[in-house]
């Protein structure tokens, strides 16, 4: 950690899409470079809190601090530098990949420059190198497969070039080798290059095999924060998603299973 701050703090936030609040005093701290996953049931409030940290939405009360610093302080391209969001089924656009990847240049540009310069091209080609992309540069990100295509968009986070990454859903539509697929590289990106991750993922097996940290949200609230084994230990995860969690054998780390409870 860096001067023991954590890389995301959202302290006391609050925000309502109705008279009703959605999301109520919810505290929540992501440390540096690990991989953090936020779950819960449906509405809870996963992909709000995120838009909420990446200044999509601002928060009723409350404060959001990026690597130290209060969000909504920064102007949308400094909070960009700081961190990069892929939003929950992006849709593919007509382009090549290597022009999609460019698009996570736009935090360094003005309007008295939309060009790409040396060091975009660099960071560009450093991104797809990274995603495993490169060999898909010129084709359409149309034609490409589920999990080639998430890999791209991916790419243009890293293009970005930010010490965190908030994935919304990441593995949504994809097959399962493909969501494993997504998941490992998630993994390399954080072991390899040190990034701090935070997602919203819908899969219990996913984010227990391959997150450091879990935050449980039930309506609203996050009811448990800690390291998988903390969460897993708390109770959590059964109280927000009415299953039993149970330990399985497993040869390279410890691994879960899920079985609902009767009714």
């Amino acid at each position: 950690m860096r001067n023991n701050e954590p890389a995301i703090s959202v302290s006391g936030v609050s925000y309502s899409y109705t008279k009703e609040p959605f999301i109520e005093g919810l505290n929540l701290d992501v440390a540096y470079g690990d991989i953090t996953s936020i779950i819960g049931p449906n509405g809870c409030g996963k992909s709000t809190l995120l838009k909420i940290i990446d200044g999509l939405i601002e928060p009723f009360g409350g404060t959001v601090y990026l690597n130290g610093k209060p969000s909504l302080e920064m102007k949308g391209r400094q909070r960009a530098r700081h961190l990069a969001l892929l939003a929950q089924g992006a849709r593919p656009p007509a382009m090549s990949v290597e022009a999609l990847v460019s698009c996570g240049r736009y935090p360094y540009h003005s309007h008295m420059r939309s060009h790409l310069d040396t060091e975009d091209k660099e960071k560009v080609a450093e991104a797809m190198a990274l995603a495993g992309i490169e060999h898909f540069r010129n084709h359409d990100v149309r034609r490409l497969s589920g999990g080639e295509r998430q890999r791209a968009f991916i790419a243009m986070t890293l293009a970005q070039d930010t010490d965190i990454i908030a994935l919304d859903e990441p593995t949504t539509y994809l097959d399962v080798r493909a969501c494993h697929d997504i998941m490992q590289l998630v993994t390399e990106l954080n072991r390899s290059s040190g990034k701090t991750i935070v997602m919203v993922i819908h899969d219990l097996d996913l984010a227990l095999r391959y997150s450091d940290h879990l935050a449980v949200m039930e309506r609203g609230s996050c009811i448990c924060a800690g390291s998988v084994e903390e969460v897993f230990a708390s109770g959590a995860i059964e109280q927000a998603f009415n299953v039993e969690v149970c330990r399985v054998p497993s040869k390279d780390r410890v691994a879960y299973t899920l079985f609902p409870f009767d009714d």
